[in-house]
């Protein structure tokens, strides 16, 4: 292979590297699935990079009440499992121009939601933008259930709620 071939070859693998590198600049895309969180040794998840991951297969069995046939919404669980945001606005967004809104179902598994008579009912929602200190809560009175979560900014949003007692954590995407 002459010089003008290895360049040529060169500059493609170049170009390439730069189309599969991937950006922490702000991208507000939602990660591949499989690998964005690593199990620790006390069973806990750590979040290496935005895991939001909105499905659009069929509810399970214990999130599905209210839904006819073999419905399909966007949803995203949380890292136990324990709940489900249905997502009637997909994508979310940081502002609707069209007049409508961020609207979440939470739906907890039945074993979840058994009410500790110290822990309050109520679903709170401590959401930090990725990557920043931007901290906000949002509540849900009566627990899990219907819900408008509106954020100050676009981005990657990581989720702690809490709810009779019980945890789990997700992330969730707002686009601009």
């Amino acid at each position: 292979m002459g010089s003008r071939g290895r360049v040529t070859l060169a500059m493609s693998v170049v170009l390439l590297a730069g189309c599969t590198a991937t950006s922490d600049g702000g991208s507000a895309a939602p990660t591949s699935a499989g690998g964005s969180a690593a199990p620790t040794s006390d069973g806990a998840t750590t979040a290496s990079a935005c895991a939001a991951r909105v499905e659009t297969g069929a509810l399970p069995d214990w999130a599905d009440a209210g839904f006819s046939g073999d419905a399909r919404v966007p949803h995203v669980f949380g890292a136990k499992g324990n709940i489900v945001a249905v997502l009637f606005a997909h994508p979310l967004r940081q502002h609707r121009k069209d007049g409508s809104n961020n609207k979440i179902l939470w739906v907890a598994q039945a074993s979840t939601t058994t009410p500790d008579p110290t822990a309050p009912a109520t679903l709170v929602i401590t959401a930090t933008l990725d990557g920043t200190d931007t901290t906000v809560t949002r509540e849900v009175a009566g627990g899990p259930g219907p819900s408008i979560i509106d954020v100050p900014q676009a981005g990657c949003w990581r989720l702690d709620l809490r709810w009779s007692g019980h945890t789990d954590t997700m992330d969730l995407v707002y686009a601009p």
